[in-house]
């Protein structure tokens, strides 16, 4: 019977139990869906809290970028304001702080103040509108200054060396003036006396003592006259001293033709022969053909070789060339 009771009591205790683990099923779950329900409102905090490290971050890194930026401009405002004072000092003069404020204050004083900054407004006015480009044309004309002070020291060592030059030219030209001068002079005294068959005559260098500077002067003493300057000489004397000169010149610096147009006129027979003597010595020494347009029969009886110009009939002339040397040979062949 006790086993009976036990068989019937069986279910009741199976549907306990299940009632039982129904009970504790339900708690599971509900305590499963809490922690489930735990778990997500824990992750969302987690999610927000990362995107408001991540927001912060960004604002942190856009607030020290800013801040860096006001502290470049802060410098660069800085570096401006030094710029703009160093240019204030050097262009005014003055410091570019600002002044202390008067110790008037009365209203006289500002009314004064007034009256000057009204004064000044109107000054400015007048002086009219300020050109924007003037510091750029300043600078324009600072640099053609500086264009022209350098083209005016190179012009300035160009006129130094040319006049070390031209004194060296100088120098030069003095030497050998003086050099030719002096063997001008002594074949002048030479040939004048040759020429006269006595006297004595010299050439001076007058008006400067410098020879590039000088006048040239000729002093002849015939013979039986005084010595005196050219001028003072009769003609066929000035012709004759003329012709030693000109003759010195020659000597000093021959040449292999020498052409005379009728220097024989002025002089008399005596002086001709004298000159055809001279034209001689000359032609021998030096081996000059001397050219000589005379119409004076000394002069061409004293010549190796005449030239003449005839006109047989009107409107035609003819060119006629006699050799006096062969002339003389045939005339005295002929006797």
């Amino acid at each position: 019977e006790a086993a009976r009771e036990a068989a019937l009591a069986a279910p009741e205790d199976a549907a306990a139990r299940r009632a039982a683990a129904g009970r504790l099923l339900a708690e599971a779950e509900a305590a499963h869906a809490e922690l489930a329900k735990a778990l997500r409102d824990a992750e969302a905090e987690d999610r927000a809290a990362a995107e408001n490290r991540r927001n912060a971050d960004a604002s942190f890194a856009a607030a020290r970028e800013g801040q860096l930026r006001a502290e470049a401009a802060v410098r660069q405002a800085e570096a401006a304001a030094e710029a703009l004072a160093a240019r204030m000092t050097e262009r005014l003069g003055e410091s570019a702080e600002l002044p202390q404020p008067p110790e008037d204050l009365s209203e006289a004083a500002e009314e004064r103040a007034r009256k000057k900054a009204e004064r000044l407004a109107r000054e400015r006015e007048e002086m009219g509108p300020v050109n924007l480009r003037a510091e750029q044309e300043m600078a324009d004309v600072d640099e053609r200054i500086g264009g022209i002070d350098k083209e005016r020291d190179e012009i300035g060592h160009a006129i130094a060396k040319l006049r070390g030059s031209v004194g060296h030219l100088n120098r030069e030209g003095r030497d050998r003036l003086r050099a030719v001068f002096d063997r001008v002079d002594a074949e002048f005294r030479a040939l004048f006396t040759r020429l006269f068959g006595g006297g004595r005559a010299h050439l001076a260098l007058v008006g400067s003592e410098d020879p590039l500077e000088a006048g040239l002067e000729i002093y002849a003493e015939p013979p039986g006259k005084k010595l005196s300057a050219l001028s003072l000489l009769s003609g066929g004397e000035q012709a004759l001293t003329a012709l030693s000169l000109i003759f010195a010149v020659f000597r000093c610096q021959p040449a292999p033709v020498c052409v005379l147009d009728e220097v024989d006129a002025p002089l008399d027979d005596a002086n001709v022969e004298r000159l055809c003597v001279l034209l001689e010595i000359m032609a021998s020494e030096a081996g000059t053909r001397f050219l000589v347009v005379t119409h004076h029969p000394l002069t061409m009886a004293r010549m190796h070789r005449l030239y003449g110009v005839t006109m047989q009939e009107r409107g035609v002339s003819r060119l006629l060339s006699v050799d006096l040397g062969a002339a003389v040979e045939m005339v005295e062949g002929a006797h």
